[in-house]
């Protein structure tokens, strides 16, 4: 082909990428190929790197939360009157990264958006990993989590029972609902690409795949069917994406602490949501054509320049929301959210935080404004890295601070998260590259049926 592009990869090997999604050069055959080649095929570092991340998640993620159990919540940076912490901006960043995943696989499958064929597993894995961090950070911060059977409602003698009417109750069905149909959703879509790799597999894989795949023969009832459950679980998934961050914010602005009560809450979570997780799914592509050259067969520059341009859109939008909500705070003119916008803009450290914040999620992203930037791997890949530390960032000025500076000042307490706190913090990350790094080489991270529908049918071209 005229148009076509190349690239040398570990090993001299030559990799073809083509400037938008098609890959209609490419041959059934060699894309099942190409994905079992990528899922067999393990060098010593692969499993060096797997073997340092679980070490790092038994070092800093189990041991300090074990700690934490047989010491009690003491060890923590929370007190009166701050009872929401790390934990809990852990839990509401882990959410907004789960988030991508969801879009990019319901609202692009069906509006037919045909670049999202080759980038959609991935992100698919990405969201179920994270609504794993995002349940366990649940239980890290119930300080007990034996206890966690109080949250069902239940028959007893005292006749007490769960408040449906609580927005944490309506966080448990939310993120209970996603987790389950994210788990579908990403299995349904495999059972083809599974029946595929069951015929060119051995051993361990061919069992494995050969039961997981259900009897799938790829007849004509059989793709009417999946096409038809894809749509459905499509339309279901879609409402997810917005009430379930927009259920998150609830936790906060229906309260009447300062900070907190706002009723932009509901938007501006689920930009921010949307914005963090493309920025994951994006900073993931990168990472594994990096370490897999194979892959730029694959993901192209055509799909960081589509991603880029959604973050640009993201970034703008929140951008707006973060303004309103400082303007509304200014406008309701009462001391408490005038002490609290005080805090949070004008008092140091959380000043610095809060133009950092700005610069990342902000004037950062304003440079893919330019084509030449968000085709560059480098260049997307400290653009990501600064939005999901700006993403962080924000979860942390409204979660802890706004609890710091409530109505009666002799209750004011600065809020420092303790050694524990950001030691899971940081294994958190590593249990998360850990699991996807693992589900990579047993499942296919690559869409197989789909991606072989840009390569188009192979009598039409002769073959």
């Amino acid at each position: 082909m005229a148009n076509q592009k190349s690239s040398v990869g570990i090993r001299g090997m030559e990799i073809k990428t083509l400037p938008k999604h098609d890959q209609s050069h490419i041959s059934y055959r060699e894309i099942n190929e190409d994905i079992l080649r990528f899922m067999t095929q393990t060098g010593p570092g692969y499993y060096i790197v797997l073997g340092a991340l679980f070490l790092l998640t038994i070092l800093l993620y189990a041991l300090p939360w074990a700690y934490q159990i047989y010491t009690g919540q003491g060890v923590t940076g929370l007190n009166v009157p701050v009872f929401w912490g790390v934990y809990l901006v852990n839990f509401v960043f882990w959410v907004g990264v789960a988030h991508a995943g969801t879009l990019i696989s319901a609202m692009l499958y069906i509006t037919e958006t045909p670049w999202r064929r080759a980038i959609a597993r991935g992100a698919e894995t990405m969201t179920l990993f994270a609504l794993v961090i995002v349940t366990f950070f649940v239980f890290i911060h119930m300080g007990r989590p034996w206890n966690f059977y109080w949250s069902f409602p239940y028959p007893n003698t005292r006749q007490l029972w769960t408040s449906f009417q609580s927005p944490l109750m309506f966080d448990v069905f939310a993120i209970g609902t996603y987790f389950t149909s994210s788990v579908i959703f990403l299995y349904f879509g495999m059972i083809p690409d599974l029946a595929s790799l069951r015929q060119s597999s051995t051993g361990w894989r061919k069992s494995l795949y050969r039961v997981m795949s259900l009897g799938w023969r790829g007849t004509d009832r059989q793709w009417h069917m999946h096409g038809k459950a894809c749509m459905f679980f499509s339309s279901f998934i879609m409402p997810l994406v917005v009430s379930v961050h927009s259920i998150v914010s609830w936790d906060f602005a229906l309260s009447v602490v300062p900070g907190y009560s706002k009723t932009v809450f509901a938007p501006y979570f689920v930009t921010g949501a949307l914005l963090s997780g493309f920025a994951g799914v994006l900073l993931m592509l990168t990472v594994i054509r990096w370490f897999f050259p194979i892959m730029k067969k694959y993901v192209t520059a055509y799909h960081f320049d589509r991603i880029g341009i959604i973050i640009l859109v993201l970034s703008l939008t929140w951008s707006y929301c973060t303004l309103m909500e400082v303007v509304t705070g200014l406008y309701a003119n009462t001391s408490q959210e005038l002490e609290h916008l005080k805090f949070k803009l004008l008092t140091p450290p959380y000043s610095y935080l809060f133009v950092l914040m700005i610069f990342s999620n902000t004037l950062v992203p304003l440079s893919l404004m330019i084509r030449k930037i968000r085709s560059c791997e480098i260049g997307m890949f400290f653009i990501c890295i600064f939005v999901l530390i700006g993403m962080w960032l924000e979860r942390y000025l409204i979660v802890p601070n706004s609890l710091s500076r409530k109505f009666l000042p002799w209750m004011w307490h600065d809020y420092f998260p303790s050694w524990v706190e950001v030691s899971i913090t940081v294994g958190a990350v590593c249990f998360f590259i850990f699991m996807f790094m693992a589900f990579i080489k047993i499942f296919p991270v690559v869409s197989l049926f789909e991606v072989k529908e840009d390569a188009g049918i192979p009598m039409k071209k002769g073959h």
